[in-house]
Parts: structure tokens; C-alpha cells; sequence
């Protein structure tokens, strides 16, 4: 249990806006592991894993992810944890990029890590994402929403 916490604490450290080690990061996962981004449902493999810590890094170069809580039960690791940092970069969504704020960000998350053999076969990340938009500055249109509703019940 003791050196799948050093493995996941090591891979924190090699994702930090400061160290950004994304092949170092990549080597320990298995060959078939995934990081799995739960708020956006996207899964990631291979070679596609440095990308999402270097993704990440050019949004907010100074990320940083604060552990709160770390438990290792046998090949499972748990993380409480905030991810902080500034909004200095391009934020990408599905529609577009959001333009750098300069806004802090302090986002509460859990990751759940699961090892085979002292390596990640999976990870999964699961970040609150309104919380994240929210404090870029994007904030829902509930009023959009609801007329849309409204439209769409009328009509049907």
C-alpha cells in the first residue's frame, strides 16, 4: 500500500504547472491504463494522457493541486483534493476556446487511482466543473434553459 501512495503522489508532483513531466506522468500508468475525466465523461489512453496534464498546464500554468486527503486501500488510492492555479491560458470547450481571465481557480475534487502490479490502470477524476466555469467567470444561462423548456413543451 506504501508504494502505490509514493506512485500517486509521485504523479501528482510530475503534473504541477512547475514540473510538468508529462512522459515521466505517462510512465506510470500500464500499457493499456486510462485517465478518465468523470465531469466530462472523456477518456484518455496513451499517448493522449501527457496531453491532458499539458492541456491543463497551458490553461493554468501555475496548476496546483492541493491533497488534502490520501488513503491507499491495497490497489486503490483515494485523493481529496483542490486544484488551484490561474487562468492565464485559452480554456478549451466543445464550442470554443473561453479567453485567459487571470482568475484564481480553487477546485474542489476526488481522484480515485487504481493500481496493477504498482502501476495507474486507471484513473478517475472527478472535479467539480461548475465550480471551475464558475470561478472563470462562465456562469449558466438558466434563463435560456428555461425558455427553451417552455418551447419545447409547447410544441410537443
Amino acid at each position: 500500500m506504501e508504494s502505490n501512495e509514493k506512485t500517486i503522489r509521485e504523479a501528482y508532483r510530475l503534473a504541477e504547472g512547475n514540473v510538468l513531466d508529462g512522459d515521466g506522468f505517462l510512465a506510470l500508468f500500464t500499457k493499456d491504463g486510462s485517465f478518465n475525466d468523470m465531469s466530462t465523461s472523456q477518456s484518455f489512453r496513451g499517448e493522449q494522457i501527457p496531453q491532458v496534464i499539458a492541456g491543463l498546464a497551458r490553461s493554468f500554468p501555475d496548476v496546483h493541486r492541493e491533497l488534502l486527503e490520501v488513503h491507499a486501500f491495497g490497489d486503490v488510492v483515494a485523493v481529496e483534493l483542490r486544484i488551484q492555479g490561474t487562468h492565464l491560458g485559452g480554456f478549451p470547450t466543445p464550442v470554443g476556446e473561453i479567453p485567459p481571465t487571470g482568475n484564481r481557480i480553487d477546485v474542489p475534487a476526488a481522484d480515485l487511482w487504481y493500481l496493477r502490479d504498482g502501476k495507474i490502470e486507471r484513473f478517475n477524476c472527478y472535479n467539480s466543473m461548475s465550480v471551475w466555469l464558475d470561478q472563470i467567470g462562465v456562469h449558466p444561462d438558466f434563463k435560456s434553459a428555461v425558455e427553451a423548456t417552455e418551447t419545447a413543451a409547447t410544441t410537443a
